[in-house]
């Protein structure tokens, strides 16, 4: 049934110049990269011919010589040593001007007017800041601030005398520790005070050992014939492996 439909595909026959095919070789000349270089691989071939006197061989030549470090420096060099019309640096006017210029960005220079000028100020001796630092340093002077009485003398019997010396002796550190000097040395045990009582009834009570009572201090005899204990054993029996084997 299908031979003769085989046989006739086999001998489809399509024309070079219908459109399809005329258009797959117009991209395929479109995309190909040997057809898109052709011509500048034919140009390359050919060679140039690049005359000295070129435009662009002069642009070259005259940016190099316009980059040249040597062509730069040139012309200063033939100048060095033939300034003409001033007899002195000072009367050239670029010397000058760079002597300013030094002039001017020197800190020293700079700072000089204002140096010579610190040590040359006037103060009246009545201004009122003047006065006012007088009376401060007065306030916070130490020698104003303590004046030391001179030495009384006093008859030893006199009665504001005994009376200090009663004060002195009350506020005296000394003599209200007195008391206790008996107590130094004095050895004294710990056993029967109140903290030692208080941390002993506190011992007893957080202990475990006479809180609690041990399970093998416990006298108990389990019961053989029990229901649980021969329902256990029964269990026993019907999971060991030694029985079933």
């Amino acid at each position: 049934y299908t031979e003769a439909w085989d046989a006739d595909k086999k001998s489809i026959h399509v024309m070079p110049d219908t459109p399809d095919i005329l258009l797959a070789k117009a991209n395929a000349a479109n995309v190909s990269n040997k057809l898109y270089v052709q011509a500048w691989e034919e140009a390359k071939k050919k060679g140039y011919d690049m005359r000295a006197d070129a435009i662009p061989i002069k642009t070259a030549k005259a940016s190099r010589d316009i980059a040249s470090d040597y062509k730069y420096k040139e012309t200063h060099e033939k100048e060095k040593g033939h300034y003409i019309g001033c007899p002195s640096a000072k009367e050239d006017p670029k010397l000058a001007w760079a002597a300013r210029a030094m002039a001017l960005q020197n800190d020293r220079l700079y700072k000089k007017a204002y140096n010579d000028s610190k040590t040359q100020i006037h103060i009246p001796v009545d201004a009122l800041s003047v006065q006012a630092a007088k009376e401060c340093q007065t306030l916070v002077s130490d020698v104003d601030y303590r004046q030391y009485l001179h030495q009384w003398t006093c008859l030893p019997d006199q009665n504001d005398v005994i009376h200090a010396r009663q004060a002195y002796d009350l506020q005296s550190d000394n003599v209200y520790k007195s008391d206790l000097e008996w107590l130094r040395g004095i050895g004294w045990l710990t056993e029967g005070s109140v903290d030692v009582v208080k941390a002993k009834k506190a011992q007893e009570l957080l202990n475990d050992r006479l809180y609690r009572t041990r399970p093998e201090q416990l006298k108990f005899t389990s019961i053989t014939d029990s229901p649980d204990v021969v329902l256990a054993k029964t269990n026993a029996m019907q999971l060991s492996d030694v029985s079933s084997h």
